[in-house]
């Protein structure tokens, strides 16, 4: 079985993924395609980072991952192909897929070098098709790519430690379905700089002193009346291990983290810790 996912920022009311689809299929009929997302913000790496981070490592492994976002071909946009954690990822090396991997080195990394042996129509999406067919299939990273050692790294909008230790500053990458803001402080950075330490987490004037571990904490640490705790603002980590932002009990048509609170994309995140 070869499963390909797809992350776009194609949106569904035009022909784009219908026509990916079938040129997928017409090179390989068995594979097994699965949408991760159509609606990515039109060119927002951010955004397609944290999604298909949060979701790859839901699919077996082997699985190769098709992000066709930002994916143009230019001098400093070239097409690549990484295998990490036994996955596959094919998109540009717009800073999508250096988000992704972080600090953990990955297991191979090519530069794809078959555009030439291409019709001359072929368009940018049409190459990675190929090669995810071609991988799928079992082929080698050797056929379709030149090994790199590097991605490009993207320093706009990343966490940052204070230097003094005491505070983190991240930023809102994704508003989900249901309004609530998503950081790029991951559990993991929060642990290391925390060390036991009390915290307050500030955005948009306000602040909460604990993160939950999900949003039904709420009721029992607060003790209160559902009544008293319905529409509070609250943070937790999420099930990718990012901080989220959100209030309790909360109705996006009648108020959200991203509408009562006024949160946006690349809004920032302060965590400050006591002394």
């Amino acid at each position: 079985m070869s499963i390909i996912t797809l992350t776009t920022d194609y949106g569904l009311k035009d022909h784009f993924v219908g026509a990916l689809k079938g040129k997928i299929l017409s090179q390989l009929q068995d594979a097994v395609l699965v949408d991760i997302t159509h609606h990515v913000d039109p060119f927002n790496i951010s955004e397609a980072s944290y999604l298909i981070q949060s979701a790859y490592s839901s699919f077996p492994k082997g699985t190769v991952h098709l992000i066709g976002v930002d994916i143009e071909l230019k001098e400093n946009n070239q097409h690549v192909v990484v295998q990490w954690n036994d996955h596959y990822f094919i998109t540009a090396d717009n800073g999508i897929l250096s988000l992704l991997i972080a600090k953990v080195k990955p297991q191979k990394m090519v530069v794809i070098n078959i555009h030439d042996r291409l019709i001359s129509e072929a368009t940018d999406m049409d190459v990675l098709v190929t090669v995810a067919v071609h991988i799928a299939k079992g082929g080698s990273l050797n056929v379709i790519g030149k090994e790199i050692s590097n991605l490009k790294e993207i320093t706009e909008l990343q966490p940052v430690v204070a230097s003094d230790g005491n505070s983190i500053k991240g930023y809102v990458v994704y508003i989900d379905h249901f309004g609530n803001a998503i950081s790029n402080i991951t559990k993991n950075l929060f642990l290391e700089t925390a060390k036991g330490r009390p915290y307050e987490v500030h955005f948009k004037n306000k602040k909460v002193k604990s993160i939950f571990a999900k949003y039904s904490d709420i009721e029992t640490i607060e003790k209160q009346s559902l009544s008293n705790i319905m529409g509070k603002s609250l943070a937790i980590f999420n099930e990718a291990g990012f901080l989220e932002i959100g209030i309790y009990k909360s109705n996006p048509k009648i108020g959200s983290a991203s509408s009562l609170l006024g949160l946006e994309y690349r809004d920032f995140v302060m965590i400050n810790f006591n002394k």
